[in-house]
């Protein structure tokens, strides 16, 4: 057997009462794969490293897959960028829609954001931070992020591998490019693709286990499986266990069938 988290998005508490509802299921040597996007939106995403890497160092049976918020997060910290071009908007990852003010501020680094967009083709942009009485200017924002995230969580997020295959699943983040080989793929596909992914019904050699896309609870396609559920929206985060193709939701009230 093997367990599947989706999308967490800092809810710190949501992912304790997902591991405690593993753990009484699978017990303590449980194997599970976490879909990506730690980070971002949720209250804790501190929080969530903190646990994550603790698991890790600890010898838990547990592997990573990278999200796009994780890799956007880091990105801003190491080098202060605030955009991805598949952001299609233009939004800063400061923006609350993204999510990072509320990353940043669950580490320390809490203040009232100033967005500026002076046309709607340009680029929104952080240019201070308002933080007790004060206007700190967009550098020194970056540089209090870089201060205040331990190095530890920066190389784990840097670190965290696109995919994970086993026999009979195929684990990452956002979906794949429909008829193109896993060796091919395209590291923007595994990390944001929805489109031609999601309208597709082939079978993929595997059954493809995902999340990125936002639902309102966990969806069995036949082809693919998606675990975000919208917990970084205030919907319940829901672990999944899988048995070659077989599939169940983990409950307080014990598993539910997952099924197309």
């Amino acid at each position: 057997m093997i367990y599947a988290i989706g999308d967490i998005h800092g809810q710190k508490a949501m992912l304790d009462q997902a591991l405690d509802l593993i753990e009484q299921d699978g017990g303590k040597d449980a194997q599970i794969v976490f879909l990506g996007d730690y980070t971002d939106r949720g209250p804790d995403s501190k929080g969530v490293l903190d646990t994550l890497i603790y698991g890790r160092d600890a010898g838990r049976n547990w592997t990573f897959i990278k999200g796009n918020h994780d890799r956007s997060f880091y990105r801003y910290v190491t080098q202060g960028i605030e955009h991805d071009p598949m952001v299609k908007s233009g939004i800063s990852w400061i923006n609350p829609r993204l999510g990072g003010m509320a990353t940043l501020a669950s580490y320390g680094v809490i203040g009232e954001p100033e967005l500026e967009r002076r046309t709607s083709e340009t680029l929104e942009t952080l240019v201070a931070y308002h933080i007790d009485g004060k206007r700190i200017p967009a550098d020194a924002v970056q540089e209090q992020a870089r201060s205040a995230v331990p190095q530890h969580h920066l190389d784990f997020l840097n670190d965290l591998p696109l995919t994970h295959v086993t026999n009979d699943f195929l684990f990452v983040h956002a979906g794949l490019r429909p008829g193109v080989p896993l060796d091919q793929q395209d590291v923007e596909d595994l990390l944001w693709i929805r489109g031609p992914w999601l309208e597709d019904d082939r079978d993929h050699g595997h059954l493809v286990v995902h999340g990125h896309t936002a639902l309102d609870a966990p969806q069995h396609h036949g082809n693919r499986v998606n675990l975000d559920g919208g917990a970084g929206f205030g919907r319940p985060l829901i672990p999944a266990v899988f048995d070659r193709r077989d599939a169940w939701l983990l409950t307080a009230t014990g598993r539910q069938p997952l099924r197309p």
